[in-house]
This record gives C-alpha cells, structure tokens and sequence, in this order.
C-alpha cells in the first residue's frame, strides 16, 4: 500500500474538461496549447488496484452532505455522457442514504472532501470502488421511470451502497491478496444487503430476494466443476473468481457471525476489526481474530467455512415425550470438510393446536456430526427451523406428514422468511409430482388454502404477499434433481401455475382489478408499498395470462397485457406485460397485439440503450417455439453489438437462461452459445468465461444432452482461448 500524494493530469481542456483523480483536487488551472491539468491528492494508503483517473467530456448532477458527528462538509457528483445527466439523481440521493447509513449502523464516516462517482456506458463489471471515485456502469447507475423497473431502481441503490461501504471494508482496510477477495466483498455485500432491508422496511423482502439469487446461481456453481470454497486456493485468471461464491455465500459466513454473537457483538468485533486493521492489507484469518476476540470466542472451527467447497446439508428429526414435556430436535450435518463446520441454526417452536409460538428463535450451534437439542414445553409443537436462512445450507427434515408440516407453517409460522419458504416447499413438491406424473390433489389442496389465503391477505407488505404467491423458479427447481429435465421441469411448473390460474381466476382478475383501480392516477413514487402493488398486481397479471389453451383464452390474455402495456406510466408495468406479450403465440389477433408491443417498445426507446437492452433480454426470454430463430435474428440486428458488455448478456447471457429452449432436445441452442463465446472470446476474455459457464454443467443432464454440451466444451478447447475462457473450459471438459 501507498500514499499517492500528489496526481498530476493534463490533457486538452475541449476534449477533456474533466479531470478527475482519487482523494481531494489540490490545484487545478491552465496549461499551454489549450491544455489544462489538475493535481489530486489521496491521503490515504491504498493498493494501486484502487488508482484511477478519468478525463472525458461529461456531464454532471451535484451535492453535498455533511458527516456526522465530525461536520465534514463532502462535496458529491456523479458524472455520465451528457445524454445520461438527467437519470442521475436516484444515484446521488441513494449515494447520501448510503453515507448516512454507515454512520448509523457502524460509526462509519467518510473521510475526504468529495466523493466522485463516473458512469460509463461500456463497462465489463458493474462498479469499481476506486478511492473517492467510483467508476460504474450505466446499467447500475442511471434511472428514471421512463426506463428502469423497480428492481433496478433497488438494484442501484444497494450497488451504490456496496461501492460507498468499500470505503471502509475494501478501501481503509483492503485485501492482503487476492485468495482473500471474500474479506472485502463478502462482509460488504453483507453491508449493503442489510441497507437495502432497511430501505424496504422489510428484511423478510430482502432475505427472500437474496436466498432466492443464492439458490439459483451460487448452489449450482456449488454443484458443478467450477465450484470452490469462499477463499480460492489456486487460479488460473483471478477475473473468474469474481462469483457467487465469493461474493453472495462470502456475505452469508458473515451473516452467520452476525447470528452466532448477537448485533452487539459483531459490532464489536466490527469496531475491534478497524482498529487493529485501518491502512493495513490483512486476510481472512484476521477478520475471524477480530470478531472472536472482541467477543472471547473461540471461532476456529467456523474457520473452515473458508476452506469448505459445496452446499452442507443439514438435516431434522424430532419426538416429543409427553410425560416429562420435553421436544427433542436432533440435528446432523453432511459437508465437503473432513471435520463437522460450525452452523447455525435458527430455530423457533409453535403450538400444533393453537399455532402460537411457544418458544421464540434460537440459535442452535449445531458444530458435531449430528446433535440433539432438548426443549422444555406444555405439548407438542412443530419446530421452524433455519429461520431467517440462518446458514448457507440446504434442509431436509423427517416427519410423518411433511406436507401437513408446511402447511401449517405457512399459515402460522411468525417466522416471515420460514412461512414463504413453507410454500415453496408445498409448490415444490407439486411441481416435481406433475412432473413424475404422480397424483398431486392432496399437495394441491393444501396449495390452494395456501394461495388463498396469501391472496386474501390484508397486509402493507405487498411484496411479500407477492412473493407467497409465486412458483420457485425453474433454476432453483433443478437444484434439487440429480438429473435436470429442463423441458419437463417447465412443463410441470406451468402446468401447477395453470391449476392455480384456474381454481382462483376470478378472484386473481377482481384483486388486478382492484389494484388496477387503486394505482390509478397515482403519483410515480419508488417506496416500498408502491413498488409493493406493482409486484403484486404484476404477479396476478402473469398468473392470468397463464390461462390460453383455447382460443377465447387467449383472446382475453392478450388484451389484458396489451391494456396494461398501453396504459403503462413507468417501465416496471410496462415490462410485465410485455414479458407476458412475448410469450402469446396463436390467432392472428393474438399475435398482431405481440408483434405491436414488441414493435412500440423499440420505437419508445428511441434509442436509449438501457431500454434496448431490455428490448433483447425480453425477447431472448421468450417461451415461443422458435425463440432460437428471434434470438438468432436479433443477434445480426443493427443495435446489437458484441463489443458492449451490456447488449451482449442482455440478449445472449439471457437466452442461456431459457432453460426449456437453451436445452433443446437438438443441441441447437448449445451450438449457437459455443459459436458466441468463441467470438466474444476475442473480444473480451472477461465476458466470454462467463457465457462459457452456460456450457459446464454438461453432468447435469441426460446423457444425450450431456454429450451435446461437452462436444461444444471440446470445440472450444481445440481453438486458441483466453486464459480466463481456458480456465473454464478446462475445468468444464474434467
């Protein structure tokens, strides 16, 4: 580490009047032949990965905000293209929420007179937090209601968190090298994960959003040749371990340490961290000694979450001894580590007579093989376990009717993120017995006093009545099969989502209804119980389009999206119907109003990229039999370019997500990925490893299908590759 004490830049004042550095500009003025220069000073050691320097001709929207208690006055200013200014200020207020924030929740103040913020429309990753001057991309910097959706107005809010919090966790204390990448990005995704549930006011919301992320992408890089503990011990391209892992099961050790010593005592071992640490490069091991210390806890065993590959599996049973009132909850655990991890395991206990909660969360330290916990109470209850997602653990329990079991909890569990996880337990087992071709009433049954019940519910919290209702996610599905059917997987999730349409349809069109009605003439606005009502009417809206087997049906889909796509103020409903249009195939009616709303989406963008982007990705999601043709032909139109990060995942990256057409009995849909990564490749090494992921869990699947996957790996491997794409190709093909 470094003082940069003194940056001098100069360049030609029209074609760059801004000059930008790390720190606090110290003098700035003119120089000969129209130049001009500026001189930054950065007080403050620093890796020369946090260096930068910006010099364009940019526009700008400013502030200032005063820290506290020291009253720094900190000048703020967030620079894009000129076209870009005035979708700026969603990024500076959240930036000032960010500061205010950390010195709430840490004691955290910012520690130099301005705070610099570049957003550049061709960026690889989505923010860098260079010392004083973040550089962003676009996607996660700009936004109006015009041409970002809900998510991405919370999106760049937490990413605007996560960059300023690097400040501390990243910046005043930073990594001694880079197998210790988790210390910084672990602990400051936690950060942020944590400012965003307190900007919802629901970290229920949040912990559902963030499990749901960690299911989907984060297990299956677990489960497939790329996986590798939380701390890397070797690499071949440091870019590629830039993953889930890393970052989102990186932030959940943290959380553990956060439920294993109490609020209090990771502050403390928080503030412990910074005074030991502040200007140094420290590791892992430093930051576990920091909080064990603070607390007089020895944490050595929960060290080896930093050496330990793969998803635990923690699995229950209980009894209850009804003559000495005592519930036996035993605990077993099952990992890649030679020696039992520690986990925590979040428990609460609830009356199966009246559904009240006899015993409030606590933790279990579940640090052997298998464990038996022993609870004193007046009858039989029914134990919610990992409460809150308590670790990064799959679960499984044993009972005599776990179906029964979930659908209790669903109705009674205090626990919020435990009564939705009940659901999709329910919704789960539904979806595997449709596709098992199993008889599934009774599941169901209890699935619609469930949906029902969620759908009638009297709450504010209309994100998660929102969520209650939604099916798991096909990425999440295939997580629990040892051999994914991709196409049956979707056919069995839609045929349980129509049931669902079905039996409560009327119901689901009077609550859009009067949602519809509610929202109307309603000023934009970005807080929780409105982005809440448009989660909610979104998910009715893709529920009620689900019924189009006939031709009325379809009929009367169609016109339902159409309305709502026309009627639209801001991008987030604009969106969901469009998402729906997309999918609607058929009569000619039926299929004019999808091409109009295809065709009226480009012609509204007018050319803003970040609603193109949007254009490609919706049509790359499509669920059309010949969605690989459109992708095929969008990939030539005059918009698309591989050259941007951006429009390159927004249209290839999200066809590879299309699992039901991506794995396409043919292998079509893995020659036509193989072709692009070999392209991107040599272009850009970063972006291709990643679109390369796509093709290495080939072992996942049928033989068939594994064969076609592997043969495009082995295409691959026999063609000079970067070494970011050679690592993943090579670990692939093993």
């Amino acid at each position: 580490m470094a003082v940069f004490d003194r940056v001098r830049i100069e360049a030609d004042k029209e074609s760059y009047p801004v000059l930008l550095g790390n720190g606090n500009k110290i003098e700035e003025g003119p120089a000969d032949d129209g130049r001009h220069f500026a001189v930054w000073q950065d007080p403050f050691p620093k890796p020369s990965y946090l260096f930068c320097i910006v010099a364009g001709n940019l526009g700008s929207i400013s502030s200032t905000y005063t820290t506290q208690p020291s009253g720094r006055k900190v000048h703020l200013e967030v620079y894009s293209e000129h076209e870009n200014t005035s979708k700026l200020e969603h990024a500076l207020e959240s930036l000032k929420k960010s500061m205010k924030w950390d010195e709430d929740t840490f004691g955290l103040e910012y520690d130099l007179d301005v705070y610099n913020i570049v957003a550049v429309n061709d960026f690889n990753m989505g923010a860098m937090e260079n010392k004083g001057l973040n550089v962003f991309n676009t996607a996660l910097t700009l936004a109006d209601p015009r041409s970002a959706t809900d998510s991405d107005y919370e999106r760049i809010e937490s990413v605007i968190g996560h960059e300023y919090f690097h400040n501390w966790t990243g910046n005043r204390v930073t990594c001694r090298d880079w197998f210790q990448l988790t210390l910084k990005e672990g602990l400051t995704v936690y950060r942020d994960q944590e400012f965003s549930g307190d900007m919802m006011n629901s970290h229920a919301v949040k912990r559902i959003e963030d499990v749901n992320a960690l299911r989907a992408r984060q297990f299956a890089e677990d489960a497939g040749p790329m996986s590798h503990p939380i701390r890397p011990e070797s690499y071949i391209s440091m870019d590629n371990f830039y993953t889930a892992t890393v970052y989102s099961k990186g932030a959940e050790v943290i959380r553990m340490y956060r439920t294993i010593l109490g609020k209090e005592g990771f502050r403390k071992g928080m503030d412990l961290y910074f005074e030991r640490h502040d200007g140094n490069a420290v590791t892992c091991d430093d930051f576990l000694s920091a909080m064990g210390d603070a607390n007089g806890v020895d944490l050595s065993q929960f060290a080896r979450w930093y050496t330990t590959n793969g998803t635990p599996v923690v699995r229950y049973k209980s009894k209850y001894d009804a003559d000495t009132k005592t519930f036996y909850l035993t605990l077993s655990q099952e990992s890649n580590s030679d020696e039992p991890l520690h986990i925590p395991v979040a428990v609460g206990l609830i009356d199966k007579k009246t559904g009240d909660e006899v015993v409030a969360t606590k933790v279990l330290d579940l640090k052997e093989k298998e464990q038996t916990f022993e609870f004193s109470v007046s009858g039989d209850v029914l134990p919610s376990v990992l409460r809150g997602f308590s670790a990064p653990v799959k679960l499984t329990g044993s009972s005599e009717d776990e179906e029964k079991d979930w659908a209790f909890l669903a109705a009674n569990d205090s626990d919020g993120f435990n009564r939705w996880e009940a659901g999709q337990k329910l919704y789960t087992n539904a979806i595997f017995q449709a596709l098992r071709g199993e008889d599934s009433s009774t599941t169901m049954q209890y699935i619609f006093e469930a949906f029902e019940r969620s759908l009638n519910l009297e709450t504010n919290d209309f994100s998660i009545q929102a969520y209650a209702l939604v099916l798991p996610a096909e990425s999440t599905l295939s997580e629990e099969m040892e051999v994914v059917d991709p196409i049956g997987l979707h056919k069995a999730r839609g045929d349980v989502k129509k049931a669902i349409a079905r039996k409560f349809y009327s119901q689901i069109r009077a609550k859009y209804d009067e949602l519809t009605s509610t929202m109307k003439d309603k000023e934009f606005s970005v807080d929780a119980a409105s982005i809440g009502q448009r989660r909610l009417r979104n998910v009715l809206l893709d529920y009620l389009c689900a019924v189009k087997e006939t031709a009325d049906e379809r009929e009367t889909a169609s016109k339902l999206a159409i309305d709502q796509f026309n009627s639209a103020f801001g991008m987030t409903d604009k969106y969901a119907a469009l998402s729906s249009l997309v999918s609607m195939d058929g009569e000619e009616d039926v299929v004019a109003r999808r091409e109009s709303a295809i065709k009226k989406f480009y012609d509204d963008a007018n050319g803003d990229a970040l609603i193109l982007n949007k254009w490609f990705t919706v049509q790359a999601l499509a669920d059309l039999p010949d969605v690989l043709d459109r992708v095929k032909a969008l990939a030539e139109h005059p918009e698309f370019t591989m050259k941007n990060p951006n429009r390159c995942r927004s249209l290839i990256s999200a066809f590879s997500m299309n699992a039901a057409h991506y794995h396409a009995e043919d292998g079509e849909g893995y020659k036509f990925i193989g072709d692009m990564v070999s392209q991107v490749d040599k272009l850009n090494p970063q972006m291709s490893s990643r679109l390369g992921g796509a093709l290495i869990q080939w072992k996942r699947y049928n033989e068939k299908r594994g064969a076609l996957m592997k043969a495009q790996l082995q295409k691959l491997a026999d063609t000079k590759l970067s070494n970011d794409l050679f690592e993943v190709v090579s670990r692939g093909l093993k």
